[in-house]
């Protein structure tokens, strides 16, 4: 029988291996002429791409040809049930695709394990810069060319020190939360828009340390969640719940951020 970490060895040799596979598949389109669709329910523009599509496709492939008996939820072609056993993969297979299809760097490539509903293993790809970031119980890693480094978060713990990230305040489904995040913002020493699943990866990495975002989908954020913690940080709801079901999130490099930033956000509600 497999130890625990001989398991989640192969996981992670795994979602390494097929997310630098996808990666290249996405490379073959960006900053080319493409078709883009809009595919909008929820919001105004939602776009869609060839790119998209043909990415999730292969994890598809891939995950049905290597863990036959798990399930699969993606952002493109819906859910699949485990045919055994509570594990489930999340992809979306570009997250960030305004800025896919805007020539900038700001996207990534998201696949992540469940286990129960709950995050145990997460991957992010940025092909363009050569990165893949890994989390899980053995911890957490950034990939590229010239090999792995550990994650870690900032030690910043005030919310007048802290750089905030967010894709964007459109992306807050009602005036209500959006005012909330602009009286986050208030507090912090200043703000970078625009930054999609990339910037959990700068969040890990030290680089930014407070993320603040609304109305994600599970395959949004329970992938990065794993990197997240691996690295020190720690990702909630805006009621300081685990955010199974995505939602208004926030993830803060260590917990007294976290704290100071949950206080805002609840005087604020």
């Amino acid at each position: 029988m497999r130890s625990d970490n001989d398991n989640i060895t192969a996981i992670t040799d795994f979602g390494t291996e097929v997310m630098s596979q996808a990666g290249d598949i996405a490379l073959r389109y960006f900053r080319t002429e493409l078709e883009v669709i809009n595919k909008a329910k929820k919001r105004k523009y939602d776009p869609v791409t060839l790119a998209d599509r043909e990415v999730e496709t292969f994890l598809r492939t891939r995950i049905h040809e290597t863990w036959p008996d798990h399930g699969i939820v993606g952002e493109e072609y819906g859910e699949e049930e485990a045919r055994q056993g509570d594990r489930a993969w999340l992809i979306d297979p570009i997250d960030g695709t305004r800025g896919f299809v805007s020539g900038t760097p700001m996207w990534g490539l998201l696949l992540g394990l469940t286990e129960g509903g709950r995050p145990l293993a997460g991957f992010m790809r940025q092909p363009y810069l050569g990165e893949t970031y890994v989390g899980s119980p053995l911890g957490g890693k950034l990939l590229t060319a010239g090999g792995s480094v550990p994650l870690a978060t900032s030690r910043t713990e005030d919310l007048k020190d802290a750089i905030l990230c967010c894709t964007h305040p459109t992306m807050f489904r009602s005036e209500k939360d959006r005012a909330v995040f602009w009286e986050v913002e208030a507090a912090t020493r200043f703000s970078r828009l625009g930054t999609d699943c990339y910037g959990y990866g700068l969040l890990a990495r030290g680089f930014v340390d407070l993320i603040v975002e609304g109305d994600l989908e599970r395959y949004d954020i329970l992938p990065l969640v794993p990197i997240v913690e691996a690295a020190g940080g720690v990702v909630t709801d805006w009621e300081g719940n685990p955010p199974l079901s995505g939602g208004n999130v926030v993830a803060a490099a260590n917990p007294k951020l976290h704290a100071a930033a949950l206080e805002v956000i609840r005087r604020a509600l």
